[in-house]
């Protein structure tokens, strides 16, 4: 009984502490920033359907005025799979400035997504954009790491693969308060970013 508990305590934590911060496209806040997570890579190299759902709500909320840039993470720990120039380029054609674009190319985890956000990228204040079954973790994980977020969650259609990966959150917010607790810094760090904070400081308001 005490390791059941002991289990699901993870799991609770996770959502006891995003249930007020998880909005959709329609309802989400002002940020100067949105952060999209990857999703894989079909094997032409184009985003997956789930990764094009997450663009597809990131460039919403650009062109509504709710963000000034986005910041685009995923995996590129391979010369030829780059999911974030993916990511840039799918959004490009829906008519997002490159300029308006900044690439982070060892998001290879949420984790290590939401700590290099904060430490490498200087970001304090974000929307996050993923699937309903992996936002609340995503955030949580960001608020960690010293972002104040909102999550917004981008519905799909129910499939068996959609079970499983809601399934699979329950077990995956075990290694998210790990690292959320005990390791506080990316395991990717890299220098120091500066091309999101030049472009927020070259179109904050009344500039």
């Amino acid at each position: 009984m005490v390791a059941v508990v002991l289990a699901l305590l993870p799991a609770t934590w996770v959502q006891a502490s995003t249930h007020d911060r998880l909005r959709s496209v329609g309802d989400a806040p002002s940020a100067p920033v949105a952060v999209v997570f990857g999703a894989g890579l079909r094997a032409d190299g184009q985003p997956t359907a789930w990764l094009a759902h997450r663009l597809d709500a990131g460039a919403e909320l650009y062109h509504s005025g709710r963000v000034r840039a986005l910041l685009v993470t995923g995996d590129n720990g391979r010369a030829e799979y780059n999911e974030p120039d993916a990511m840039r380029d799918y959004l490009v054609g829906l008519g997002v400035p490159a300029e308006r674009i900044v690439t982070d190319h060892a998001g290879f985890n949420t984790w290590n997504s939401c700590a290099r956000a904060a430490d490498v990228f200087g970001v304090t204040r974000a929307l996050l954009v993923s699937q309903e079954f992996h936002i609340p973790r995503a955030l949580a994980l960001c608020r960690a790491a010293g972002i104040d977020a909102h999550g917004v969650g981008v519905a799909e259609r129910p499939s068996p693969v959609l079970l499983f990966s809601s399934l699979r959150e329950m077990a995956g917010a075990i290694p998210a308060t790990w690292d959320a607790a005990f390791t506080p810094a990316p395991r990717f760090a890299g220098p120091r970013e500066t091309s999101l904070q030049e472009i927020l400081a070259a179109t904050e308001p009344g500039r």
